[in-house]
Protein backbone atom coordinates (compact mmCIF):
# COMPACT_ATOMS: atom_id res chain seq x y z
CA UNK A 1 0.00 0.00 0.00
CA UNK A 2 1.40 3.39 -0.99
CA UNK A 3 1.65 6.29 1.41
CA UNK A 4 -1.21 8.04 -0.38
CA UNK A 5 -3.45 4.97 -0.20
CA UNK A 6 -2.69 4.66 3.51
CA UNK A 7 -3.56 8.32 4.12
CA UNK A 8 -6.83 8.03 2.21
CA UNK A 9 -7.75 4.87 4.11
CA UNK A 10 -7.03 6.52 7.45
CA UNK A 11 -8.38 10.02 6.84
CA UNK A 12 -11.11 9.85 4.21
CA UNK A 13 -12.20 6.28 3.67
CA UNK A 14 -15.86 7.38 3.44
CA UNK A 15 -15.17 9.92 0.70
CA UNK A 16 -14.11 13.56 0.38
CA UNK A 17 -16.16 16.69 0.84
CA UNK A 18 -16.60 18.86 -2.25
CA UNK A 19 -16.68 22.60 -1.62
CA UNK A 20 -17.23 25.73 -3.68
CA UNK A 21 -14.18 27.89 -4.35
CA UNK A 22 -15.97 30.84 -2.81
CA UNK A 23 -16.18 28.95 0.49
CA UNK A 24 -12.50 27.95 0.70
CA UNK A 25 -10.83 31.12 -0.56
CA UNK A 26 -10.22 34.36 1.25
CA UNK A 27 -10.73 36.38 -1.92
CA UNK A 28 -11.51 35.91 -5.61
CA UNK A 29 -11.14 39.05 -7.70
CA UNK A 30 -10.63 39.92 -11.35
CA UNK A 31 -8.25 42.51 -12.73
CA UNK A 32 -8.88 46.03 -13.97
CA UNK A 33 -11.72 46.50 -16.45
CA UNK A 34 -10.08 49.65 -17.83
CA UNK A 35 -6.41 50.43 -18.31
CA UNK A 36 -5.04 53.41 -16.35
CA UNK A 37 -4.62 56.44 -18.58
CA UNK A 38 -0.97 56.54 -17.48
CA UNK A 39 -0.23 53.08 -18.98
CA UNK A 40 2.58 53.20 -21.54
CA UNK A 41 5.17 51.01 -23.25
CA UNK A 42 7.80 51.69 -20.61
CA UNK A 43 7.64 51.63 -16.86
CA UNK A 44 8.55 49.63 -13.80
CA UNK A 45 5.43 47.49 -13.32
CA UNK A 46 3.77 45.43 -16.08
CA UNK A 47 0.04 45.14 -16.75
CA UNK A 48 -0.66 41.49 -17.52
CA UNK A 49 -3.51 39.87 -19.44
CA UNK A 50 -4.55 36.28 -20.18
CA UNK A 51 -1.88 36.24 -22.91
CA UNK A 52 0.77 36.37 -20.16
CA UNK A 53 -0.44 33.19 -18.46
CA UNK A 54 0.49 30.04 -20.36
CA UNK A 55 2.25 26.72 -19.82
CA UNK A 56 1.93 27.17 -16.05
CA UNK A 57 4.16 30.24 -16.23
CA UNK A 58 3.70 33.99 -15.89
CA UNK A 59 5.26 35.97 -18.73
CA UNK A 60 6.18 39.47 -17.55
CA UNK A 61 6.87 40.86 -21.03
CA UNK A 62 3.95 42.98 -22.17
CA UNK A 63 3.14 46.18 -24.03
CA UNK A 64 1.76 48.15 -21.08
CA UNK A 65 3.52 49.34 -17.93
CA UNK A 66 2.94 51.85 -15.14
CA UNK A 67 5.18 53.64 -12.67
CA UNK A 68 5.29 53.07 -8.90
CA UNK A 69 2.65 55.67 -7.99
CA UNK A 70 0.05 54.22 -10.36
CA UNK A 71 0.93 50.67 -9.30
CA UNK A 72 0.39 51.38 -5.61
CA UNK A 73 -2.96 53.02 -6.36
CA UNK A 74 -4.30 50.27 -8.65
CA UNK A 75 -2.84 47.32 -6.73
CA UNK A 76 -5.04 47.85 -3.67
CA UNK A 77 -7.88 45.70 -5.00
CA UNK A 78 -5.94 42.63 -6.16
CA UNK A 79 -2.75 42.78 -4.09
CA UNK A 80 -1.34 39.55 -5.50
CA UNK A 81 0.92 37.59 -3.15
CA UNK A 82 2.98 34.41 -3.06
CA UNK A 83 0.65 31.42 -2.99
CA UNK A 84 -2.12 33.05 -4.99
CA UNK A 85 -3.42 31.19 -8.05
CA UNK A 86 -4.08 33.01 -11.32
CA UNK A 87 -6.93 31.81 -13.56
CA UNK A 88 -7.66 33.25 -17.00
CA UNK A 89 -11.37 34.02 -17.41
CA UNK A 90 -11.63 35.92 -20.72
CA UNK A 91 -10.45 34.74 -24.13
CA UNK A 92 -8.12 31.79 -23.57
CA UNK A 93 -10.01 30.73 -20.45
CA UNK A 94 -8.90 28.09 -17.96
CA UNK A 95 -5.15 28.69 -17.91
CA UNK A 96 -3.58 28.70 -14.46
CA UNK A 97 -0.37 29.75 -12.80
CA UNK A 98 0.81 29.61 -9.20
CA UNK A 99 2.45 32.77 -7.86
CA UNK A 100 5.61 31.28 -6.37
CA UNK A 101 7.59 34.47 -5.71
CA UNK A 102 6.88 38.12 -5.12
CA UNK A 103 5.02 39.43 -8.17
CA UNK A 104 4.61 43.16 -8.61
CA UNK A 105 2.24 43.49 -11.52
CA UNK A 106 -1.25 44.70 -12.33
CA UNK A 107 -3.84 42.56 -14.08
CA UNK A 108 -6.46 43.14 -16.71
CA UNK A 109 -10.01 41.81 -16.47
CA UNK A 110 -9.02 38.61 -18.28
CA UNK A 111 -7.11 37.34 -15.21
CA UNK A 112 -8.75 36.25 -11.96
CA UNK A 113 -6.69 36.23 -8.75
CA UNK A 114 -7.64 33.45 -6.33
CA UNK A 115 -6.42 33.71 -2.73
CA UNK A 116 -6.91 30.28 -1.09
CA UNK A 117 -7.49 29.82 2.61
CA UNK A 118 -4.41 27.74 3.40
CA UNK A 119 -6.03 26.37 6.55
CA UNK A 120 -8.13 24.10 4.33
CA UNK A 121 -6.67 24.17 0.81
CA UNK A 122 -3.03 24.08 -0.30
CA UNK A 123 -2.20 26.50 -3.14
CA UNK A 124 -0.37 23.91 -5.24
CA UNK A 125 -3.15 21.39 -4.74
CA UNK A 126 -5.71 23.99 -5.82
CA UNK A 127 -3.79 24.71 -9.00
CA UNK A 128 -3.58 21.01 -9.87
CA UNK A 129 -7.32 20.63 -9.29
CA UNK A 130 -8.11 23.63 -11.52
CA UNK A 131 -5.94 22.06 -14.24
CA UNK A 132 -7.75 18.73 -14.02
CA UNK A 133 -9.91 17.59 -16.93
CA UNK A 134 -13.09 17.65 -14.82
CA UNK A 135 -12.69 21.32 -13.85
CA UNK A 136 -11.45 22.38 -17.29
CA UNK A 137 -14.50 20.75 -18.87
CA UNK A 138 -16.72 22.58 -16.39
CA UNK A 139 -15.03 25.90 -17.20
CA UNK A 140 -15.38 25.46 -20.95
CA UNK A 141 -18.98 24.27 -20.81
CA UNK A 142 -20.07 27.16 -18.56
CA UNK A 143 -18.33 29.94 -20.48
CA UNK A 144 -20.45 32.65 -22.09
CA UNK A 145 -19.93 34.50 -25.36
CA UNK A 146 -19.42 33.35 -28.94
CA UNK A 147 -16.56 35.47 -30.32
CA UNK A 148 -14.68 35.61 -27.03
CA UNK A 149 -15.44 33.17 -24.23
CA UNK A 150 -15.62 34.39 -20.67
CA UNK A 151 -16.46 33.44 -17.09
CA UNK A 152 -18.15 35.63 -14.52
CA UNK A 153 -16.58 35.83 -11.06
CA UNK A 154 -19.75 34.29 -9.60
CA UNK A 155 -19.21 31.28 -11.85
CA UNK A 156 -15.65 30.92 -10.58
CA UNK A 157 -16.88 31.11 -6.99
CA UNK A 158 -19.37 28.28 -7.69
CA UNK A 159 -16.73 25.82 -8.98
CA UNK A 160 -16.85 22.77 -6.69
CA UNK A 161 -13.63 20.91 -6.01
CA UNK A 162 -12.63 18.00 -3.75
CA UNK A 163 -11.08 19.12 -0.46
CA UNK A 164 -9.41 16.13 1.22
CA UNK A 165 -7.44 16.54 4.47
CA UNK A 166 -4.31 18.63 3.98
CA UNK A 167 -2.07 15.60 4.57
CA UNK A 168 -3.64 13.97 1.50
CA UNK A 169 -3.30 17.20 -0.47
CA UNK A 170 0.42 17.45 0.34
CA UNK A 171 1.09 13.86 -0.76
CA UNK A 172 -0.75 14.36 -4.05
CA UNK A 173 1.22 17.56 -4.69
CA UNK A 174 4.47 15.71 -3.97
CA UNK A 175 3.62 12.99 -6.51
CA UNK A 176 2.54 15.42 -9.22
CA UNK A 177 5.54 17.70 -8.61
CA UNK A 178 7.78 14.70 -9.37
CA UNK A 179 6.04 14.23 -12.72
CA UNK A 180 6.54 17.90 -13.51
CA UNK A 181 10.22 17.76 -12.52
CA UNK A 182 10.92 14.83 -14.87
CA UNK A 183 9.30 16.70 -17.74
CA UNK A 184 11.30 19.83 -16.86
CA UNK A 185 14.55 17.90 -17.27
CA UNK A 186 13.55 16.82 -20.77
CA UNK A 187 12.46 20.37 -21.58
CA UNK A 188 15.86 21.71 -20.48
CA UNK A 189 17.58 19.28 -22.85
CA UNK A 190 15.29 20.39 -25.66
CA UNK A 191 16.12 24.04 -24.88
CA UNK A 192 19.85 23.30 -25.18
CA UNK A 193 19.29 21.61 -28.54
CA UNK A 194 17.20 24.56 -29.67
CA UNK A 195 20.01 27.00 -28.91
CA UNK A 196 22.47 24.86 -30.82
CA UNK A 197 20.04 24.64 -33.73
CA UNK A 198 19.49 28.43 -33.78
CA UNK A 199 23.24 29.01 -33.90
CA UNK A 200 23.68 26.79 -36.97
CA UNK A 201 20.51 28.09 -38.60
CA UNK A 202 21.74 31.68 -38.40
CA UNK A 203 25.11 30.61 -39.85
CA UNK A 204 23.43 28.88 -42.82
CA UNK A 205 21.29 31.95 -43.49
CA UNK A 206 24.17 34.44 -43.37
CA UNK A 207 25.02 35.24 -47.01
CA UNK A 208 26.91 38.46 -46.48
CA UNK A 209 27.15 40.79 -49.49
CA UNK A 210 27.89 38.06 -52.04
CA UNK A 211 24.29 37.52 -53.20
CA UNK A 212 21.43 39.55 -54.64
CA UNK A 213 18.83 40.90 -52.23
CA UNK A 214 15.22 41.97 -52.70
CA UNK A 215 13.26 44.13 -50.28
CA UNK A 216 10.25 42.73 -48.49
CA UNK A 217 8.04 45.26 -50.26
CA UNK A 218 9.29 44.05 -53.66
CA UNK A 219 8.74 40.37 -52.92
CA UNK A 220 5.48 40.30 -50.96
CA UNK A 221 1.93 41.56 -51.06
CA UNK A 222 1.41 42.93 -47.54
CA UNK A 223 -1.94 42.84 -45.74
CA UNK A 224 -2.88 43.70 -42.18
CA UNK A 225 -4.79 41.21 -40.08
CA UNK A 226 -8.04 42.24 -38.44
CA UNK A 227 -10.79 41.04 -36.12
CA UNK A 228 -14.24 40.67 -37.72
CA UNK A 229 -16.98 42.52 -35.86
CA UNK A 230 -17.78 40.68 -32.65
CA UNK A 231 -21.21 42.29 -32.58
CA UNK A 232 -22.14 40.10 -35.56
CA UNK A 233 -22.43 36.67 -33.99
CA UNK A 234 -23.09 35.12 -37.39
CA UNK A 235 -19.44 35.76 -38.25
CA UNK A 236 -18.35 33.51 -35.38
CA UNK A 237 -20.82 30.64 -35.61
CA UNK A 238 -20.13 27.55 -37.72
CA UNK A 239 -17.09 29.20 -39.28
CA UNK A 240 -14.78 27.34 -41.63
CA UNK A 241 -12.00 29.89 -42.15
CA UNK A 242 -9.20 29.72 -39.54
CA UNK A 243 -8.66 33.00 -37.67
CA UNK A 244 -5.15 32.96 -36.23
CA UNK A 245 -4.01 34.58 -33.01
CA UNK A 246 -0.83 34.35 -30.95
CA UNK A 247 -2.39 31.47 -29.00
CA UNK A 248 -2.29 29.31 -32.12
CA UNK A 249 1.48 29.64 -32.44
CA UNK A 250 2.02 29.06 -28.74
CA UNK A 251 -0.13 25.95 -28.67
CA UNK A 252 0.37 24.39 -32.10
CA UNK A 253 3.68 25.57 -33.53
CA UNK A 254 4.76 27.61 -36.52
CA UNK A 255 3.44 25.63 -39.49
CA UNK A 256 -0.33 25.77 -39.19
CA UNK A 257 -3.36 24.54 -41.10
CA UNK A 258 -6.05 25.05 -38.43
CA UNK A 259 -6.82 27.67 -35.80
CA UNK A 260 -8.38 27.55 -32.36
CA UNK A 261 -11.11 29.85 -33.65
CA UNK A 262 -12.79 29.99 -37.05
CA UNK A 263 -14.93 32.60 -38.80
CA UNK A 264 -17.30 32.48 -41.73
CA UNK A 265 -16.20 33.31 -45.26
CA UNK A 266 -18.37 36.45 -45.08
CA UNK A 267 -16.33 37.65 -42.10
CA UNK A 268 -13.24 37.79 -44.34
CA UNK A 269 -15.05 40.22 -46.69
CA UNK A 270 -14.86 37.31 -49.15
CA UNK A 271 -11.12 37.91 -49.42
CA UNK A 272 -9.31 35.51 -47.06
CA UNK A 273 -5.54 35.61 -46.96
CA UNK A 274 -4.17 32.99 -49.40
CA UNK A 275 -2.60 29.70 -48.35
CA UNK A 276 1.21 29.48 -48.15
CA UNK A 277 1.52 32.93 -46.63
CA UNK A 278 3.56 34.05 -43.65
CA UNK A 279 2.05 35.84 -40.68
CA UNK A 280 4.39 37.84 -38.47
CA UNK A 281 3.49 39.80 -35.37
CA UNK A 282 4.25 43.49 -35.86
CA UNK A 283 2.62 44.78 -32.67
CA UNK A 284 2.50 43.73 -29.00
CA UNK A 285 4.47 40.43 -28.98
CA UNK A 286 6.87 41.40 -31.77
CA UNK A 287 8.42 39.02 -34.29
CA UNK A 288 6.51 35.76 -33.76
CA UNK A 289 5.75 34.20 -37.12
CA UNK A 290 4.18 31.15 -38.77
CA UNK A 291 3.65 29.63 -42.20
CA UNK A 292 -0.07 29.12 -42.90
CA UNK A 293 -0.88 26.35 -45.38
CA UNK A 294 -4.62 27.08 -45.91
CA UNK A 295 -6.72 30.12 -46.78
CA UNK A 296 -7.18 32.06 -43.54
CA UNK A 297 -7.55 35.26 -41.58
CA UNK A 298 -5.49 36.60 -38.66
CA UNK A 299 -6.01 39.21 -36.01
CA UNK A 300 -4.57 42.71 -36.11
CA UNK A 301 -1.38 41.78 -34.30
CA UNK A 302 -0.19 40.07 -37.46
CA UNK A 303 0.95 41.29 -40.84
CA UNK A 304 0.40 38.81 -43.67
CA UNK A 305 3.09 38.30 -46.33
CA UNK A 306 2.09 36.62 -49.60
CA UNK A 307 4.63 36.07 -52.38
CA UNK A 308 3.91 38.14 -55.47
CA UNK A 309 3.28 36.08 -58.61
CA UNK A 310 6.57 37.06 -60.21
CA UNK A 311 8.49 35.60 -57.25
CA UNK A 312 6.52 32.41 -56.63
CA UNK A 313 8.91 30.38 -58.79
CA UNK A 314 11.99 32.07 -57.40
CA UNK A 315 11.48 31.48 -53.68
CA UNK A 316 10.82 28.30 -51.71
CA UNK A 317 8.25 29.07 -48.98
CA UNK A 318 10.06 26.97 -46.40
CA UNK A 319 13.21 28.98 -47.13
CA UNK A 320 11.17 32.15 -46.57
CA UNK A 321 9.78 30.63 -43.37
CA UNK A 322 13.27 29.96 -42.00
CA UNK A 323 14.59 33.35 -43.08
CA UNK A 324 11.75 35.00 -41.17
CA UNK A 325 13.66 34.15 -37.98
CA UNK A 326 16.15 36.76 -39.22
CA UNK A 327 13.24 39.09 -39.99
CA UNK A 328 11.95 38.59 -36.44
CA UNK A 329 15.20 39.93 -34.98
CA UNK A 330 15.08 42.85 -37.41
CA UNK A 331 11.54 43.70 -36.24
CA UNK A 332 12.63 43.81 -32.60
CA UNK A 333 15.41 46.23 -33.55
CA UNK A 334 13.14 48.57 -35.51
CA UNK A 335 10.23 49.62 -33.33
CA UNK A 336 8.19 52.81 -33.33
CA UNK A 337 8.86 55.11 -30.42
CA UNK A 338 5.32 55.36 -29.06
CA UNK A 339 3.15 54.21 -26.16
CA UNK A 340 2.35 50.94 -27.96
CA UNK A 341 5.00 48.46 -29.08
CA UNK A 342 4.86 48.16 -32.87
CA UNK A 343 7.24 47.72 -35.79
CA UNK A 344 8.26 50.69 -37.94
CA UNK A 345 6.45 49.55 -41.09
CA UNK A 346 8.51 51.74 -43.42
CA UNK A 347 11.65 49.98 -42.26
CA UNK A 348 9.77 46.68 -42.26
CA UNK A 349 9.05 46.92 -45.99
CA UNK A 350 12.76 47.60 -46.65
CA UNK A 351 13.98 44.42 -44.98
CA UNK A 352 16.08 42.43 -47.48
CA UNK A 353 15.60 38.80 -48.47
CA UNK A 354 18.50 37.04 -50.24
CA UNK A 355 17.58 35.90 -53.75
CA UNK A 356 19.68 32.78 -54.26
CA UNK A 357 19.10 29.91 -56.68
CA UNK A 358 16.01 27.91 -55.82
CA UNK A 359 18.03 24.68 -55.63
CA UNK A 360 20.32 26.20 -53.01
CA UNK A 361 17.27 27.36 -51.05
CA UNK A 362 15.88 23.82 -51.08
CA UNK A 363 19.24 22.42 -49.97
CA UNK A 364 19.34 24.79 -46.97
CA UNK A 365 15.75 23.86 -46.14
CA UNK A 366 16.63 20.15 -46.20
CA UNK A 367 19.46 20.75 -43.72
CA UNK A 368 17.27 22.82 -41.39
CA UNK A 369 14.50 20.25 -41.63
CA UNK A 370 16.92 17.58 -40.42
CA UNK A 371 17.84 19.78 -37.46
CA UNK A 372 14.13 20.03 -36.66
CA UNK A 373 13.70 16.27 -36.83
CA UNK A 374 16.50 15.75 -34.32
CA UNK A 375 14.24 17.38 -31.73
CA UNK A 376 11.09 15.53 -32.73
CA UNK A 377 11.94 12.40 -30.73
CA UNK A 378 12.51 14.45 -27.61
CA UNK A 379 9.29 16.38 -28.23
CA UNK A 380 7.42 13.08 -28.62
CA UNK A 381 8.81 11.86 -25.30
CA UNK A 382 7.81 15.11 -23.60
CA UNK A 383 4.30 14.76 -25.06
CA UNK A 384 4.09 11.16 -23.82
CA UNK A 385 5.17 12.30 -20.35
CA UNK A 386 2.58 15.09 -20.47
CA UNK A 387 -0.22 12.63 -21.28
CA UNK A 388 0.99 10.26 -18.57
CA UNK A 389 1.03 13.14 -16.09
CA UNK A 390 -2.50 14.23 -17.07
CA UNK A 391 -3.78 10.67 -16.70
CA UNK A 392 -2.37 10.26 -13.19
CA UNK A 393 -3.32 13.80 -12.18
CA UNK A 394 -6.96 13.21 -13.08
CA UNK A 395 -6.91 9.80 -11.40
CA UNK A 396 -5.37 11.15 -8.19
CA UNK A 397 -7.87 14.02 -8.05
CA UNK A 398 -10.97 11.87 -8.60
CA UNK A 399 -12.47 11.34 -5.15
CA UNK A 400 -15.71 9.74 -4.16
CA UNK A 401 -17.89 12.46 -2.64
CA UNK A 402 -18.37 12.19 1.11
CA UNK A 403 -21.50 10.32 2.08
CA UNK A 404 -23.66 12.28 4.54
Amino acid sequence: MTKLEQLIKELCSNGVEYKKLGDICNKIVDGMHNLPKEACSSGQYPILSAQNVHNDTIDLITSKYVDALVFEKENVRTGVAKGDVLLTIVGAIGRTALVQDELKALFQRSICVIKPDNNCIDSSFLKYVLDSSAIQNYIQSNAHGAAQKGLYLKQVEQIKIPVPPVEVQYEIVRILDNFIELTAELTAELTARKRQYEYYRDMLLDFGDDVEYKTLGEVFDIRNGYTPSKSKEEYWKNGTVPWFRMDDIRENGRILSSALQKVTHEATKNKPFPANSIIISTSATIGEHALITVDFLSNQRFTCLTLKKEYQDRYDMMFIFYYCFILSKYCLENLNQSSFASVDMKKFSKFRFPLIHIDKQKHIVSILNRFDKLSEGLLAEIEARRKQYEYYRDKLLSFEELRT
